[in-house]
């Protein structure tokens, strides 16, 4: 508004100055030379002589402009150069074409080189060359510049995890914290650094500076606090057991579902008499994620408790999830504590037939302790190694024995999770290691003995010719004595009707010699240690089995232990080796 009335201001003076030149009299003559002008009216000439004086000055202006606008066009050329060469070395960088992106980068040095896209492009191209020296020389010619001071510091920063120096690493990054504080990268290098130096006052305030500059939401600002005050009660539990306690209260409050935070709020709340209290913990806890933590603690929850207390506790904390895993290994746990046996193997039969490493522990033990039979604990052992892996405290393909607040390999804040790693997931493919035939052999179901009554009825009936089958004898034409493939081993006696042939006959006959009759009714029924059913044996009570194999027990029956208990681990894990079953093994057996 200002303006316009100016501008009317300044164009009512001239129409006053050309009327007041008009009203003057007088003559205005102009010599130059040869010409004579002569005007009654000055204001034209008047006209005239400013508007040549004009042009006269515009020529000269422009005169004494042209260098400035000859270095102006050299530089502009020069910056379009520049900017072509970067934008060419960035994305030859993109495509990873090292040597392009060199070549581009001296240009845009030359041209540009008070750029930052020319530095930023003279530093990835070292990068992309593996050039360090030089990278590192590029990225600190940007932090000693104010507008590119974060990105130099972020390469250097990059530079020294590369040159795996964690010393100046930090020192950058709290550098580059403390000039920004919502740099995402500086407060996790330095939040990674304070949990692993056991900073957890400081580490506590990066998450409040996190949550205050808007770099995470409340749900993860709640998660990751209470995995901070978890990590400081555990370190200082057994040092500083009030900074302990109410570190591990507010965990739980600010994160229900953490096991290690559960595990220890109710320890707490345990000692100090509130039972009620830790059971509501540990079962909030056990809903979201059941792990055997919960469960030991659930069951220890009110100390001086017995073994079976213990076991109908875990049984209610189990019937919370019912049919998960861990609830059977928690039940079968207690129940072996409890010397309740039939509960355990009731709890571990749904998953007998792919049983984890614990699972098939649980029945060694149990196999070991019920009955003391040392072979099918140690079939349980063997497959234990062979068996699928439990859950573990995983992070970033890193397996840990116990929870952890951070991970390991790239400082992640509650990266470590309750799962199977990822190298024991089954494949498509098949087992690497085949079941041992001493392994199915001692883990077939039991055979029930025949009571006294049968077996009395079986010593005087006498051995009837049809259960002989004579042509059973055909294996003998087939050259017994060239090497037989070996086969599964047969820890289960030779049928009676085997045994009682005396010897092979070379021909084939359709009556049983009868010598072995007497031998047979005079021998002392005596019922034979089977370790799995036979699809050839009868269904009924078998029969008595006459001493005709000089071999008492199978090779691979552990027997009595006689010298006292062995140990289990120290003795070669893998298959025994098989004996030849059948004809040809007892040929074998008795040719030699």
């Amino acid at each position: 508004m200002i303006r316009i009335i100016l501008f009317l201001l300044l164009i009512a003076l001239a129409a006053a100055g050309a009327a007041w030149l008009a009203d003057q009299p007088g003559d205005l003559v102009l010599n130059w030379g040869g010409l004579r002008f002569t005007s009654k009216q000055p204001m034209y000439l008047l006209g005239l002589v400013v508007v040549v004086a004009m042009v006269a000055g515009v020529i000269l202006r422009g005169l004494w402009k042209i260098p400035s606008h000859i270095r102006r066009g050299r530089r502009e050329r020069r910056h379009a150069r520049g900017r072509h060469a970067i934008t060419q070395g960035l994305l030859a960088i993109g495509h990873g074409d090292s040597s392009a992106a060199r070549a581009h980068a001296e240009v845009a040095r030359r041209h540009a080189g008070g750029d930052p896209l020319a530095l930023l492009l003279h530093a990835q191209s070292a990068q992309l060359d593996g050039d360090r020296d030089g990278a590192q020389r590029a990225f600190r010619a940007m932090a000693e510049r104010e507008d590119t001071r974060l990105l130099g510091l972020r390469g250097l920063f990059i530079e020294a995890q590369r040159a795996d120096d964690p010393v100046a690493a930090v020192m950058i990054a709290e550098e580059a914290l403390k000039m920004s504080p919502s740099s995402s990268w500086a407060s996790h290098a330095v939040l990674g650094f304070c949990c692993a130096k056991g900073d957890w006052a400081g580490a506590l305030s990066i998450i409040d500076n996190n949550q205050s500059a808007g770099l995470i939401d409340k749900a993860t600002y709640r998660r990751q606090r209470g995995v901070l005050l978890t990590a400081r009660a555990l370190e200082f539990e057994t040092v500083d057991r009030d900074l302990s306690r109410s570190s591990a209260m507010e965990a739980v409050k600010l994160a229900p579902t953490l096991i290690p935070a559960a595990v220890l709020a109710a320890k707490f709340e345990s000692e100090a008499h509130q039972v009620r209290r830790a059971m509501r913990i540990v079962e909030t806890a056990w809903l979201a994620q059941p792990h055997p933590d919960l469960a030991d603690a659930y069951s220890h929850v009110r100390l001086g408790d017995s073994a079976r207390q213990r076991l109908v506790r875990v049984e209610t904390l189990a019937a919370k999830k019912p049919g998960h895993i861990e609830g059977a290994l928690a039940i079968a746990r207690a129940a072996i504590d409890a010397a309740e046996f039939a509960k355990a193997r009731a709890a571990l039969q749904p998953f007998v037939t792919a049983p984890t490493q614990r699972v098939a522990l649980l029945m060694a033990e149990i196999e070991r302790t019920e009955h003391g039979d040392s072979g099918r604990a140690r079939a349980w052992t063997l497959r234990a190694v062979r068996a699928l892996h439990d859950p573990v405290w995983t992070a970033d393909g890193y397996v840990s024995d116990r929870w952890r607040p951070v991970s390991p390999v790239t400082g992640r804040l509650d990266a470590f999770q309750w799962q199977t790693p990822v190298a024991a997931l089954p494949s498509d493919k098949g087992h690497a290691i085949e079941p041992s035939p001493f392994e199915e052999a001692m883990l077939a179901p039991r055979r029930v003995e025949p009571p006294k009554e049968a077996a009395s009825e079986l010593e005087v009936r006498p051995v009837e010719p049809v259960e002989v089958k004579p042509v059973e004898v055909k294996p003998v034409e087939v050259k017994p004595l060239e090497p037989a493939a070996p086969t599964v081993q047969d820890n289960a006696p030779l049928p009676a009707a085997i045994e009682a042939e005396p010897a092979p006959a070379p021909s084939v006959s359709a009556a049983p010699e009868p010598a072995p009759a007497p031998a047979a009714e005079s021998a002392p029924p005596a019922p034979a240690p089977l370790f799995r059913s036979r699809a050839d044996l009868p269904k009924a009570a078998p029969a008595p089995i006459p001493a005709v194999i000089p071999i008492i027990r199978a090779p691979d029956d552990p027997g009595v232990d006689e010298d006292g208990p062995v140990d289990e681990f120290a003795e070669q894990i893998g298959p025994p080796k098989a004996q030849v079953g059948g004809w040809r093994g007892f040929l074998s057996r008795l040719g030699s």
